[in-house]
């Protein structure tokens, strides 16, 4: 349609070449009101009649997806469809306007909207870890170094890792918002244009935060998807491993945990195999994710100012990162929810290879004051003869190397055995952050609070962005 005059035609062949029109299905309804904002504001500023304004509010109105003809774009079929519905005075609903701006605009409008279904889901799975911890602060279970047995630890404290690093992906995402939520509309070409216009007019009917002022960066940057597909491919990487533990743990070597059928698959030969297929997708998703962001760095790493049509494919992988990151966090929500535990097997392995080392050797520290090192040492000795010494095993090695008994420095049997359960091991670690239950309880009721106020930041978000475009929707 934009090019007859001075291109003339185009083959099929390159105009499926150039075409987005698969992609911009994701932002067909953020176009329809981006341009019913920018419309009205023509109308407020006298570039557009209150009648024209009117037929083409009703085109707009009446458009559907399927009423779409071909083009190239989006963009240059919705025009086609007010053109044939107003007449050419429709052609006034371009007035100062480009598709640069126009998309860039779109996919900020439609990229919000996704952001803040994503931060639900993040936040739905972080309220699924922190209740599941809470049921089991003083659940002692092994905790693991290079895949091997390292120190006794509670189920609460690994499931609020997992959820920890969940909710910095939250936080990172409520940053990028602040980014993605901003209008270039009005930037046009990337030179702004000759007509008067209100930026900010159109930027409050729209829901923006604020403006991308300059008007070539507006255009021509596509950092802040760049930014989201960052934040999701960390937020992949963090699910991965909770999904790679889900994967191991429900092994027969392990047999910690079993997934609810649910989630799971069998073997078209073998009948008896339950496989973790979800969290297997969600393991390979993360690497697809990631591939798109290295994708997306890749088009945008060469590219001059202002706008250039390699930005068409950036695009995709943005709503293709945002479709799996939404959807892998409503999987793995699931997955965790109905998680069954072996909790009496994880108990029973809380103290294997000799696990409970760590604090015989801080307990020959803190007792008979000797170095730490020295204690490291002793107790390494212990390890490679098998471990789980008896005291007279234990005095014999200290004499050796610390040159006197731990019997003789105050450390005795029962502070021994004491060292070596792992229940006690947990409670001694109290400190900020540490295992013991008590410090379990504070952090799920700190994590709570977290929860509650990041749906309510997000609430308000949702409020104001849904409020100015249903605003906008009720404008004529």
């Amino acid at each position: 349609m934009f090019r007859d005059q001075r291109l003339g035609e185009i083959s099929e062949d390159v105009l499926d070449y150039l075409s987005s029109r698969a992609a911009d299905a994701r932002i067909f309804e953020a176009d329809l009101l981006v341009d019913r904002a920018h419309l009205i504001m023509l109308r407020e500023q006298g570039h557009v009649s209150g009648e024209v304004s009117s037929r083409i509010i009703a085109a707009l109105d009446d458009l559907t997806d399927a009423d779409l003809g071909a083009g190239e774009d989006v963009h240059e079929a919705i025009e086609a469809f007010v053109l044939s519905r107003a007449g050419p005075e429709g052609g006034r609903m371009h007035t100062g306007r480009s598709r640069n701006d126009e998309v860039a605009t779109c996919i900020r409008l439609a990229m919000r909207s996704e952001m803040l279904f994503l931060m639900d889901e993040q936040l739905s799975l972080v309220q699924t870890l922190v209740t599941l911890a809470e049921k089991h602060t003083d659940t002692v279970i092994p905790g693991f170094t290079h895949t091997q047995h390292a120190q006794p630890t509670t189920l609460a404290h690994h499931l609020l890792a997992h959820a920890d690093a969940v909710l910095r992906d939250f936080s990172r995402t409520e940053d990028a918002y602040r980014r993605v939520n901003l209008s270039p509309l009005g930037a046009a070409a990337f030179a702004s244009t000759g007509f008067v216009i209100d930026r900010h007019r159109t930027c409050e009917l729209l829901g923006f935060d604020g403006l991308v002022e300059n008007s070539m960066d507006a255009v021509s940057t596509r950092d802040f998807i760049l930014e989201v597909l960052a934040d999701l491919s960390i937020c992949m990487v963090n699910l991965s491993r909770l999904a790679e533990e889900l994967i191991m743990w429900s092994t027969s070597e392990f047999g910690y945990v079993e997934l609810d059928n649910l989630f799971a698959s069998t073997s078209s030969i073998m009948p008896q195999k339950k496989n973790p297929d979800t969290a297997e997708l969600a393991r390979g998703k993360a690497g697809s994710v990631v591939g798109s962001l290295v994708s997306a760095l890749t088009i945008c790493k060469g590219l001059p100012l202002s706008y250039n049509r390699d930005l068409q494919e950036v695009t995709p992988h943005l709503w293709r990162g945002l479709d799996w990151g939404r959807s892998t966090l409503r999987i793995l929500n699931g997955c965790m929810a109905s998680l069954k535990f072996n909790l009496e097997r994880m108990q029973d392995s809380s103290g294997a290879g000799f696990s409970t080392a760590t604090e015989v050797a801080d307990s020959l520290v803190r007792i008979t004051g000797m170095p730490f090192r020295t204690a490291h040492r002793i107790v390494g000795r212990i390890a490679a003869s098998g471990g789980r010494p008896s005291m007279a095993e234990l005095d014999e090695i200290a004499l050796e190397i610390a040159g006197f008994k731990a019997s003789e420095r105050g450390f005795s049997a029962e502070m021994l055995e004491k060292a070596l359960d792992p229940k006690s091991n947990v409670a001694l670690r109290a400190n900020i952050g540490g295992p013991a239950p008590a410090e379990g309880r504070r952090m799920v009721a700190e994590r709570f609070k977290q929860i509650s106020e990041g749906k309510e930041r997000a609430a308000k978000r949702r409020e104001k962005a849904e409020s100015a475009l249903a605003d906008l929707r009720a404008m004529g």
